[in-house]
């Protein structure tokens, strides 16, 4: 790994970086470069150990590999998102770059993915990237748009909160900055590129923005097959309709 990246002012330089690979030798040259880019690192050798350390720190970033024994990194994040912190971004790494294999890391919670062999700059903007978007995506919620209701739920812009009657529902990093940026715009019709650039997604590819869609339908749609409140607009993108 001998590709360098400029640490010029960087908000997210001197992030803590919690990364979980069983490959000692990649685990080493990963806290070693992004040690040496600005960035605070912890290192876990597989889920288990991954979980202690999610005990104890807040790490601002996880990557993550995918194949490990035991508890796989896809596994780990269902249950991140499921049962313990859904707005951590998660950055995939695998062996396998298919696109259902990508699709797969998406459609458990994770924010970005990331194949094997891969550049090291490419992992540092990606990095960054997910920084970035998690910095972004904090700032909205201190410019209050005025709460937004979705049926029997409302989504709060300032706290950057959606609930119903059984309290909170807890959003990823993605789904907190697609309903932010839809939410921004209601009865808008937001196209692809927009939803990238809010998702600060580096090639996000249409099935990549379905899935993210697709999630967020399901915690605030009563049928996401049929949905009422987050239309698709052919050939055009997608558009939230509040009401009740």
């Amino acid at each position: 790994m001998s590709a360098t990246v400029s640490t010029a002012a960087d908000a997210t330089l001197n992030a803590h970086i919690l990364v979980v690979d069983d490959d000692e030798k990649l685990r080493r040259l990963l806290v070693r470069y992004l040690t040496d880019h600005g960035f605070r690192v912890t290192a876990a050798e597989d889920a288990a150990h991954a979980r202690d350390s999610l005990r104890s720190l807040r790490p601002d970033l996880m990557v993550l590999d995918v194949t490990m024994p035991g508890e796989s990194g896809l596994e780990l994040v269902d249950d991140l998102r499921r049962n313990g912190d859904p707005e951590l971004p998660v950055l995939l790494l695998t062996a396998r770059g298919a696109p259902e294999d990508r699709i797969a890391g998406f459609e458990a919670g994770a924010d970005d993915y990331l194949g094997k062999p891969f550049d090291p700059y490419e992992l540092v903007l990606r990095v960054r990237a997910l920084l970035r978007r998690a910095g972004a995506v904090a700032n909205t919620q201190t410019v209050d748009i005025g709460p937004i209701r979705l049926g029997d739920a409302e989504f709060d812009s300032a706290r950057g909160e959606l609930r119903n009657s059984g309290g909170p529902i807890r959003l990823t990093g993605g789904e907190l900055a697609l309903l932010t940026a839809l939410a921004r715009k209601p009865n808008e019709i937001l196209s692809r590129e927009e939803i990238a650039e809010a998702l600060d997604m580096e090639e996000p590819g249409e099935r990549a923005i379905d899935v993210q869609v697709t999630r967020l339908r399901r915690k605030i749609e009563r049928d996401s097959r049929e949905p009422r409140y987050l239309h698709t607009v052919r050939g055009r993108g997608y558009v939230l309709k509040p009401g009740l």
